[in-house]
């Protein structure tokens, strides 16, 4: 699509013949920097600007129809977007869908989000994957008025995400109690299945569609703070201890995140770990993590369950990955990726410790991995006796 009049663009950190990506701007006026990912996703936008894995991100949607349904407060994954901004094929059009709110455009520019608009995301979609993730900024001016070079020094400047502590930036500070299962059309609560199990949920970035789906299963869950002490989390006398997804490289998370988690180990409780959190139990089992060079981003990631032989379809967002060849003994890998066979999912051999890289609950996405969830009930159960 020709752009007549640009008053938004993406200006690449390094030099090259693609090195500014005009567009027309909506959402907040303003600029960003940060690393470019693409999300291969079909809906779920809101979930995904909302998702706290993306801090430090913007997201180039594929799809290009982003914007048509609205935004609504019951699709938020977190309280406020997390991505820094969004890149479209087309402009957002107006809200045709019941459930709407407001507009995109109303609410990125209510929560501070830039968009990037009539893009040729294929093209910008092909250079992620030929170059890697690359550092960016971007820039909404309704007058198109933008220093190109003042906007690269901003995507220079970038640290990027390798080293980053990110969990801290978005995890609650202080421990709560989280109740509320999944949205429903009849209405109806789900069962439960049963009894109630007391469950601590660690928060290095969740996702409220994942506290929604442990509650669905019969979990009474506590969600704590990223840097709790695993005496601060023994003290709640737990049945089961679950790992959240969250932001930036495991292994700076890791620095505090894997002595507590070995201590948890030790002790013997059940452990379920979701993306961040997969990542942070391969370290504390021993393996090591590395950057990707695009990750994977989307609703439509094919994923083997190697016990099995079974395909799911998965939702994914994640820029580092586990590194099999690193597993030690005793650690089983469990699942790989179809799109690229790297790791997404291991279990610790003879213990109720397991955990993928792929996200279960989905929102967005398909609930082909759901299962995982009564399967970490099953091992607090079993636990139980």
């Amino acid at each position: 699509m020709p752009i007549d009049r640009p008053t938004a663009c993406i200006v690449f950190a390094n030099n090259h013949s693609d090195d500014v990506f005009y567009g027309r701007g909506f959402g907040a006026v303003g600029e960003a920097a940060g690393e470019l990912c693409f999300n291969t996703s079909m809906t779920g936008y809101q979930e995904i600007m909302t998702d706290p894995s993306y801090a430090g991100q913007i997201v180039a949607f594929t799809f290009p129809h982003i914007g048509n349904v609205g935004a609504n407060r019951e699709d938020e994954e977190a309280g406020t977007p997390v991505a820094l901004g969004m890149v479209t094929r087309e402009d957002p059009t107006a809200p045709s869908n019941w459930r709407a709110g407001e507009s995109l455009d109303a609410w990125l520019t209510a929560q501070g989000r830039i968009g990037v608009g009539g893009v040729d995301t294929r093209r910008l979609t092909r250079r992620i994957r030929e170059a890697g993730a690359p550092h960016v900024a971007v820039a909404y001016d309704p007058e198109g008025r933008f220093d190109i070079d003042a906007l690269r020094e901003k995507a220079r400047a970038f640290p990027g995400l390798e080293g980053l502590d990110l969990a801290k930036e978005v995890s609650t500070r202080q421990s709560y109690d989280w109740s509320e299962p999944s949205w429903r059309w009849d209405g109806e609560a789900p069962s439960g299945q049963g009894r109630r199990r007391k469950v601590v949920a660690i928060d290095y970035g969740a996702k409220r569609n994942i506290l929604r789906r442990l509650v669905d299963v019969g979990c009474d869950v506590t969600v704590m703070p990223a840097d709790s002490s695993a005496e601060s989390v023994m003290a709640r006398q737990p049945e089961g201890v679950f790992l959240s997804n969250g932001p930036g490289d495991p292994a700076a998370t890791g620095t505090y995140a894997v002595p507590m988690l070995q201590e948890l180990i030790a002790r013997g409780a059940p452990i379920f770990g979701i993306c961040l959190g997969h990542q942070l139990l391969a370290l504390a089992l021993g393996a090591k993590t590395r950057k990707m060079a695009f990750g994977h981003h989307g609703a439509n990631h094919p994923v083997k369950e190697l016990s099995t032989g079974k395909v799911e379809i998965t939702s994914m967002n994640h820029g580092f990955a586990v590194d099999a060849e690193t597993l030690p003994q005793g650690v089983v890998e469990t699942h790989v990726s179809l799109f690229d066979g790297t790791n997404c999912g291991i279990r610790a051999a003879g213990k109720p410790i397991f955990s993928v890289q792929h996200h279960p609950e989905a929102s967005p996405g398909p609930q082909d991995s759901g299962y995982l969830f009564e399967r970490f009930v099953a091992e607090i159960d079993a636990q139980a006796g």
